[in-house]
């Protein structure tokens, strides 16, 4: 599995792709949503980690670009990561097109599940990440 990581702090990047390690996963980083975007549009991945709050463009922007696209990429699964805990947002993100929201910290297993419901809804089955 190959998933993209838009974060702007090096930190949160470096204990995602400790854990995704773990998983066997690959992980390709942006450290701006204006890099998160052109890394989509010249890679390809299963899925992406969104950052909300970064500077100059943030996530729900990334979203709504991602999902304007008239090619495949417009369905690629983006998960937001965020420390962000305004009472709506997961709404706000899920309405915007996010297939799923995490909170900061983020828990291996809740990465982990996040990662499976994703996999195995496009799967169209039970399939564990």
């Amino acid at each position: 599995m190959k998933i993209l990581f838009v974060e702007d702090d090096a930190m949160n990047r470096r204990v995602v792709r400790d854990m995704l390690d773990v998983a066997g996963a690959a992980m390709v980083e942006a450290d701006s949503a204006e890099a998160g975007l052109q890394r989509i549009e010249e890679g390809d991945y299963d899925l992406v980690l969104l950052d909300l709050r970064m500077p100059g463009m943030d996530g729900f922007e990334v979203i709504r670009r991602v999902r304007a696209r008239d090619d495949a990429k417009r369905t690629l699964p983006i998960v937001v990561v965020t420390a962000d805990t305004a009472i709506d947002l997961t709404q706000r993100c899920i309405a915007a097109g996010a297939d799923e929201v995490l909170f900061k910290p983020v828990a291996m297993d809740a990465l982990f599940d996040a990662i499976g419901r994703i996999v195995a809804g496009r799967a169209g089955g039970d399939l564990i990440f």
